[in-house]
């Protein structure tokens, strides 16, 4: 471990510093300095001129006395204001010194008298010598009076004397400049280990005043015995005693509490025990401590005592409550590997237990299954009822599944309504089946949570081992394709991974990959099938109808791609694109000539889709009553009121409502009452039942076409192919009728040319 970098010296308090020693030293220099004036007055008075003698003097009064000056000042008021700016003017003014004494120096011995040479260069050194030792801390001062003044020594001795004097001048001049710097760097020094020792000072202080006051940790020692010595009124406090008690007692002894008759020590307590024993150090032993019937825990360290001989003493340590700490970090693990809401494994958890039945598998040519499972029809649950029911109701699942599970099974929480379980040592492959609809059995009886009985179902995925897979993520992945496949087949049963799976997951990967590209690439284009008056044969109007030519897989069928691009949340702008092509196109045909556009619940979940609706509606110019959208009953199976607002406000801009496949799914009558559809859509299902003479088609769309009568609602017959088929749905009074018998999803052009050509009346 490298050693922290040291503390730097804030600049305030190194100017602060650096001005508080020169100004103790000040006053002398000051003195030398008027000393030096009436020696160089002894010395030159009488020969130098006199005016200009007197100026001098002046002006070296003057500069001496200002830095005099401006260190009362900040004596007095205690360095508070120090800046840069006065070390800089603290320079300026010592060097401004040095310029006078050199001017000195070389005016006033021009007459070359040996003596004053002697006497002048011998002053000089001397306020040298002064500077060098007044100055240390202030380097840029010295340095510029030192130089200055130096310079002046070397050039006072004319050449008559030889290069001997200046060179001695030079050597002493740069040795006390040297001497200078090197005091400087040593005051520096002393200043950063000062303001160190300070920081070092105010840390300990800190801490020992804040063990003081949170009482974290307490000291302990014992005797050459392993008895317990000057006992800490905090380890007493926390062991519910007095020290007076614990005095003398073996510190295993305390540690152990009740298990000290039985001698059961924990690991922890143990090494204690055997490193007490050695005489050996231990640090930050973690160990269970039993205090009033509750467990605690404690961190122990401890070192051996010697005497000056080496003699063993006993020990001295520290200890602290971690009980908070460990609590916590237990939690952590616990969170770590179980559900927090079910108490069950969590997916970490279930990915180890699923491993290590892989690894059996390997070892000992067994089988074990993976097994995924989703609640069916739990979101209702939850956007009806609210996350807190959801949650109650997620308990009792949880439960059910611990009972169904034995000691070969492991069963575990994915996320959300997603459960896993982890299926080991079974003799036969039926076992998984059976298993997995005994699932399904206990899963969907009802449950009670407060005053709601409330109904769901299961899904169940299943993979075999070394079968489907002998890695954790084939494994998981294929119960997921076989997961997929049950939900995909309604719901309620069991799917077992089968190869073909993986080819589908793929496929339809591909597909999505090409659908993502399929809009841009202008790919996709829309065919239009007539709608007609089932009496009068002429055209209403026409439904639009999205179809995809890849370049690569040519035509791709709507039921192919249609439920990709709802996975991949891809029907929104696909939806949007159609929207305003059937808008566009519909604006080239009469005006009375609706255009129907297929709506899908992504779609009507979207709080924007009004704004889409109307952005399309204003770009083509198309009125809003001749465009009709097409909803089915799955936009009402996703809770909540957002689809049943959005409709009231698409009727309130004029647009109409159309129910598709009324009857084919979850049929009721509520959602007429919701919202003002103005035609219901009769499935093709029914109309080649009917035709059959099946008695409850029949009665179906007697009864459709009589409640769409009555709410003043029109019905259209789809997938009409044959003439009887039309005699059939105009005998049950259906008002439109859609299909194959009147015209084939067609091209825009083609259909345009229906009006061009003045048939308005569509025969086959």
């Amino acid at each position: 471990m490298g050693c922290a970098p040291p503390r730097a010296v804030s600049p305030d308090l190194l100017y602060r510093a650096q001005l508080w020693s020169a100004d103790r030293f000040y006053i002398v220099q000051f003195i030398l300095n008027i000393l030096a004036m009436a020696f160089v007055w002894s010395v030159f008075g009488a020969s130098a001129h006199l005016p200009m003698f007197v100026g001098w003097t002046a002006l070296a009064v003057i500069v001496t006395l200002l830095p005099l000056r401006h260190s009362r000042q900040r004596i007095r008021e205690d360095y508070a204001s120090v800046t840069r700016n006065d070390i800089l003017a603290q320079g300026g003014l010592v060097t401004l010194q040095g310029v006078l004494w050199t001017v000195a120096t070389l005016s006033f011995s021009q007459a070359g008298h040996p003596e004053q040479i002697i006497a002048i260069w011998t002053l000089n050194s001397c306020l040298m010598v002064g500077a060098a030792v007044a100055l240390s801390a202030l380097p840029l001062a010295s340095i510029g009076f030192l130089l200055i003044v130096g310079a002046g020594g070397v050039l006072l001795f004319p050449e008559a004397y030889g290069p001997q004097l200046p060179i001695l001048a030079a050597s002493y001049a740069l040795a006390l400049l040297i001497a200078s710097l090197k005091h400087a760097r040593a005051f520096g020094q002393q200043l950063q280990t000062g303001a160190e020792l300070t920081e070092k000072r105010e840390v300990v202080s800190l801490l020992l005043r804040e063990h003081d006051e949170l009482g974290a940790d307490w000291l302990w020692q014992t005797d050459t015995a392993r008895r317990i010595s000057a006992v800490s009124p905090r380890l007493a406090e926390l062991l519910g005693t007095t020290p007076a008690a614990l005095e003398g007692k073996p510190l295993v002894q305390i540690l152990a509490g009740s298990h000290w008759e039985s001698g059961e020590f924990n690991a922890g307590l143990r090494d204690v025990a055997e490193r007490l024993k050695r005489h050996e150090s231990f640090s930050h032993v973690v160990l269970p401590v039993e205090i009033d019937g509750s467990l605690r825990w404690w961190d122990l360290s401890a070192s051996p005592r010697l005497d000056d001989n080496g003699a063993f003493l006993g020990f001295r340590g520290v200890g602290s409550d971690v009980t908070e700490q460990r609590e916590t970090s237990d939690k952590i693990a616990q969170l770590a590997r179980f559900d927090p809401l079910t108490g069950l494994p969590n997916r970490l958890q279930l990915s180890e237990a699923l491993s290590a039945a892989l690894h059996s598998v390997e070892r000992w040519n067994g089988r074990c299954a993976f097994l995924m499972i989703d609640l069916d029809r739990f979101k209702s649950v939850n956007d009806t009822l609210g996350h807190q029911v959801g949650d109650k109701l997620l308990e009792q699942v949880a439960e059910r599944l611990r009972e169904m599970c034995g000691p070969y099974e492991v069963c575990g929480r994915i996320g959300g309504d997603e459960f896993a379980i982890v299926m080991r040592e079974f003799d036969e492959p039926f076992r998984i089946a059976q298993f997995s609809l005994a699932l399904i059995d206990a899963l969907s009886q009802p449950y009670e949570v407060g005053p709601n009985m409330l109904y769901i179902g299961a899904s169940v995925g299943s993979a075999m081992a070394p079968r489907d897979g002998t890695t954790t993520e084939t494994l998981i992945r294929s119960a997921d394709l076989a997961l997929y496949r049950a939900k995909d087949e309604g719901g309620g049963t069991h799917c077992p991974y089968e190869p073909r799976l993986h080819v589908d997951a793929e496929e339809r990967r591909t597909l999505e990959i090409a659908l993502r590209e399929a809009l841009d690439k202008e790919e996709l284009h829309v065919v239009y099938q007539p709608v007609v008056n089932a009496v009068t044969g002429k055209i209403e109007g026409f439904e639009s109808l999205v179809r995809w030519t890849h370049p690569e897989m040519g035509v791709i069928s709507p039921v192919k791609f249609i439920p990709v691009a709802e996975d991949a949340r891809l029907i929104a702008p696909i939806g949007e694109w159609v929207l305003h092509t059937a808008c566009q196109e519909a604006m080239r045909w009469p005006d009375d000539i609706k255009i129907a556009v297929n709506v899908s619940a992504e779609q009507l979940h979207n709080p924007q889709f009004v704004s889409c609706v109307m952005s399309a509606l204003d770009q083509s110019g198309l009125a809003p009553g001749r465009l009709e959208l097409e909803v089915t009953e799955s936009v009402f199976m996703r809770e909540g009121t957002m689809a049943t607002r959005i409709l009231d406000q698409l009727l309130a801009l004029g647009v109409r409502l159309s129910l598709d496949d009324f009857g084919t799914g979850y049929s009721s009558l509520g959602y007429l009452s919701r919202t003002k559809f103005n035609t219901i859509k009769i499935d093709r299902s029914f109309v080649v039942s009917a035709a059959k003479h099946v008695p409850e088609s029949l009665a179906i769309i007697r009864a459709v076409v009589a409640m769409a009568t009555s709410l003043g609602m029109a019905t259209t017959a789809e997938g009409v192919e044959t003439q009887t088929e039309l005699e059939m749905v105009n005998a049950l009074g259906c008002t439109k009728i859609q299909g194959y018998y009147f015209g084939r999803p067609m091209p825009a052009h083609e259909a345009l040319l229906l009006f061009r050509n003045k048939r308005t009346s569509a025969v086959a």
